[in-house]
């Protein structure tokens, strides 16, 4: 459905939305596509428009997998980002500030996930 909105700036992708943005009786978990600002076509039955804030991501990719071995990709990735510190680059983890997203997984480039971050003072 989303790769059908031809305004979109880049892919759809899978959203784990912060506290604050999820909606009574919805899920943490959404997909969606960015379009411009000046947006005002139809959106699709089923989703709805969001304001996300500015934020600074940290994007994590895993090496090339069979597609068929997706799961075991993106719990490679998940183990590695929670063992990296993002302090030794001047950065802590945000989650609150924006939603940490996902690409559609895709064997060929890997598993690509971005998490949140603000600069540490």
């Amino acid at each position: 459905m989303l790769t059908s909105v031809k305004e979109a700036i880049y892919e759809p992708i899978g959203m784990w939305l912060p506290e604050d943005l999820i909606k009574n009786g919805t899920s943490q978990y959404v997909q969606g596509v960015e379009l411009p600002l000046d947006y005002n076509n139809a959106v699709p039955d089923g989703y709805e428009l969001i304001d996300l804030p500015p934020s600074t991501m940290m994007i994590f990719q895993g090496e090339p997998y069979n597609d068929d071995d997706f799961m075991e990709a993106i719990g490679e990735i998940w183990e590695h980002i929670e063992k990296f510190d993002p302090n030794i680059y001047g950065y802590n983890w945000a989650p609150e500030a924006a939603p940490r997203f996902q690409l559609a997984p895709m064997g060929y480039r890997g598993y690509i996930e971005a998490r949140p971050v603000v600069r540490v003072n």
